[in-house]
């Protein structure tokens, strides 16, 4: 089972499903929000575990992929509720 190393330092299981409710946040379709989480979940099902910032990564990646809306309101959604500027910190 995959580990999620929080940005606290928590750590907490690898649900998929989280995933699907992010990207649903960001104005994705269900079947494009549950295609992220599948890919996410292949690429991180051999690991250990993973951090928080490695997943936003991947997630933000596939989005911006797929949508460059959906990848904003994802950023803006994070500086706006969430106080955190992600893509600075993920560069």
């Amino acid at each position: 089972m995959v580990k999620v190393v929080k940005r606290d330092g928590r750590v907490e299981e690898f649900i998929p499903e989280k995933i699907v409710v992010s990207v649903l946040k960001a104005g994705a379709p269900v079947d494009v929000a549950r295609r992220i989480a599948r890919k996410i979940e292949c690429m991180v099902m051999d690991r250990e575990n993973v951090t928080a910032k490695e997943l936003t990564k991947m997630i933000l990646s596939e989005l911006r992929a797929v949508n460059e809306e959906w990848y904003r309101n994802w950023i803006v959604f994070d500086m706006a509720v969430k106080k955190r500027r992600t893509e600075e910190e993920l560069k």
